[in-house]
């Protein structure tokens, strides 16, 4: 978690294939921990094509009994299956806008979204922003995506800066 922390957690992302590689773990982490997510993401990356959206988008029944049976992943079918709808529902937004990476960061109007967090207790577990992005997203037919699971997306791919202004971290991922 301090490695993730260090070099990872609030860097802005604007790679799809990372964008969609947090969107589907942050998903399969809905009512889990984030560490646990974390150790199993080499697994991950293994039974989900290296995040490869397309392959993903083309996962057939078989491979989903596979992928259901893989003690590496969290092994919730509809998980599973969220992900492979997901990964579809991901393609159409990037024909529609270009880039997921242009959808996404449109909601924060292409900049990181600065806040002055002075304690852990300042964090909210969801903001406007993210009750607008889930509320669309479910509009376009994504799954396990809800605005706690978005905030949380927000914060890991630097999309809003909640390191704490004491964290060395804060002045280093938000400008």
């Amino acid at each position: 978690m301090i490695a993730y922390h260090d070099h990872e957690w609030g860097v802005p992302v604007h790679d799809d294939q990372v964008l969609f590689e947090f969107m589907t773990l942050e998903a399969a982490q809905a009512g889990l921990s984030w560490a646990t997510v974390l150790r199993k993401r080499a697994t991950y990356r293994r039974a989900f094509a290296e995040f490869e959206v397309s392959n993903v988008a083309r996962f057939e029944p078989e491979k989903v009994e596979q992928l259901v049976l893989d003690p590496g992943i969290i092994r919730n079918r509809a998980k599973i299956l969220a992900a492979i709808n997901n990964a579809q529902r991901f393609l159409e937004v990037q024909g529609e806008f270009g880039s997921f990476d242009t959808y996404l960061w449109g909601f924060v109007d292409g900049a990181v979204v600065q806040k002055r967090r002075q304690s852990q207790s300042d964090l909210p577990a969801t903001t406007p922003v993210s009750d607008r992005l889930a509320k669309d997203l479910k509009r376009r037919g994504f799954k396990f995506l809800g605005s706690t699971v978005m905030y949380a997306h927000m914060q890991a791919t630097g999309m809003v800066n909640d390191h704490l202004v004491t964290c060395f971290r804060y002045h280093e991922v938000g400008h």
